[in-house]
């Protein structure tokens, strides 16, 4: 029983942090990991249980869609799909043991996207101007990271187009929605395929995490971005420190 609450609880929490910023993996993987579930078999679960509070969050910010970094959204979301069909495969090729090792370097290498981010965004963009070829093969690269790990996937994207754009966090809402939805659209078929969902822990987390998207999309609308951000980062420090902390202790 105490499991039971614990998954719901992260996944309303989950979904409403990826509503709002992303980062919702932050809560439902240590969570998972928590109630016994194995490392890889945590992170294919928390991907299938978010996915809907996700396309829910998507589905809410449908009519705020618009370019990424001047690029139109069709061929980012292509490139996308691409690579998270790749990073799916190499999840599912991953030894466990393995996993736990590099999962704090992931959690880590998010956290630092969002805290600095938004002080060498406006460095790169006075050296650097980001064309379509560029701006493709960054977000290929954040599908491959969104299938493989999922986690943060949403707050490497805001980071990585606040480099190339100087828009706000929420005006970044909709295209970010989408594009992870995008990319846990084709890891979540890879995982069910392979059999490597725990669905009754999945689905008690998903239950939570609709809820929480349709939440947290309602208070992205009227929430600052500042406070957006800064409840984000808390809570990636916090995690990324745990799991230092379970890896290597």
């Amino acid at each position: 029983m105490d499991h039971m609450l614990l998954l719901v609880a992260a996944g309303f929490a989950a979904g409403a942090m990826n509503a709002l910023a992303g980062g919702g993996s932050f809560v439902t993987l240590p969570a998972l990991i928590a109630a016994g579930v194995p490392s890889v078999a945590a992170n294919a679960s928390s991907t299938v249980a978010l996915y809907p509070g996700g396309a829910a969050s998507a589905w809410v910010y449908r009519d705020s869609l618009g370019v990424i970094c001047g690029i139109p959204v069709r061929p980012a979301l292509v490139a996308t799909l691409v690579g998270g069909l790749i990073g799916a495969l190499l999840l599912l090729w991953t030894p466990t043991r393995l996993f736990d090792q590099v999962l704090p370097w992931l959690l880590l290498a998010a956290t630092a996207a969002l805290a600095f981010g938004r002080t060498a965004g406006p460095f790169v963009r006075a050296r650097f101007s980001a064309g379509l070829r560029t701006v493709l093969s960054i977000q290929f690269l954040l599908g491959v990271y969104g299938g493989y790990f999922g986690g943060a996937v949403g707050l490497m994207m805001v980071a990585a187009w606040s480099l190339l754009s100087a828009a706000n966090v929420k005006a970044l809402n909709a295209p970010r929605t989408l594009m992870v939805t995008a990319a846990n659209t084709i890891a979540v078929l890879c995982f069910v395929l392979a059999g490597a969902v725990r669905w009754p822990q999945a689905l008690l987390v998903g239950l939570g995490a609709l809820a929480g998207g349709f939440g947290g999309a309602w208070l992205g609308r009227r929430l600052p971005p500042t406070a957006v951000r800064t409840g984000t980062l808390v809570v990636a420090v916090a995690i990324t420190a745990a799991f230092f902390v379970r890896a290597y202790r």
